[in-house]
């Protein structure tokens, strides 16, 4: 599975989002009417103020602080780099990512778990919205779904099941991915970062979902795992 594929072609990446505001007391008037709004029919019997806990999920509402990618290196043994670029200004952090990317071909292509359905869209949605272009591998209009140069590690797994969401994590324990123990997990990025300010703490988490998806391709494909003396963080 996935043989056609190049992986010194390919890269790996995750993004973090959190709540643009600290809390729902701060989103100015008119953003509070349109968030109870948006979220009338998730909040259940949560109200709009609890709720907001969830923000980050919106690209409307939330702001990308973290976005980590993995390159693979060599050949035999293979290896990963994996580097982040986090900031509490999305916009900066937003530009010197496509400025990576300008430097790679328009035919990279772009892996992430759940990726089509959250990280790229996300991305290319924050990045209108700070009024920067999009990157040729993130501009998807007018394109054809096989000219579009992105894979999901969970859309591979569904095998055209469209009926069920696997997580990573599931993932790399059937496969026998060895991931490190976390004390935190995705629904509590937006709390350590707004409360416990440790940005750091969640770019190391953010990296570990790099790793573990480029692993996750390597067994997709059949091979041995990254040997983590392979595994590189830059910077």
């Amino acid at each position: 599975m996935l043989e056609q594929y190049d992986l010194s072609q390919l890269m790996v990446l995750d993004i973090e989002t959190v709540p643009q505001y600290a809390t729902h007391d701060e989103l100015p008037d008119h953003l509070k009417k349109l968030w109870d709004l948006k979220t009338v029919r998730q909040r259940k019997d949560e109200t709009a103020e609890d709720f907001y806990e969830s923000a980050g999920i919106w690209a409307e509402f939330g702001k990308i602080i973290c976005i980590s990618v993995g390159i693979f290196t060599g050949g035999s043994p293979r290896g990963l780099r994996v580097k982040s670029f986090a900031g509490h200004e999305e916009k900066e952090l937003l530009e010197k990512f496509s400025h990576m990317l300008s430097g790679q071909p328009p035919s990279l292509i772009l892996c992430a778990h759940n990726g089509k359905e959250f990280d790229f869209p996300y991305l290319c949605r924050r990045m209108l919205i700070n009024g920067l272009p999009l990157p040729k591998q993130l501009d998807i209009a007018g394109k054809k779904p096989w000219e579009i140069p992105h894979l999901d590690t969970m859309e591979l797994w569904k095998f055209g099941d469209y009926k069920s969401y696997t997580s990573l994590s599931l993932l790399a324990a059937i496969f026998d991915i060895p991931t490190p123990k976390d004390d935190i997990d995705g629904s509590m990025v937006g709390s350590v970062y707004w409360k416990d300010h440790q940005l750091e703490r969640i770019c190391t988490y953010c990296q570990k979902d790099v790793v573990a998806t480029a692993q996750l391709l390597r067994r997709y494909r059949g091979e041995e795992l990254i040997a983590d003396e392979n595994i590189t963080i830059v910077g």
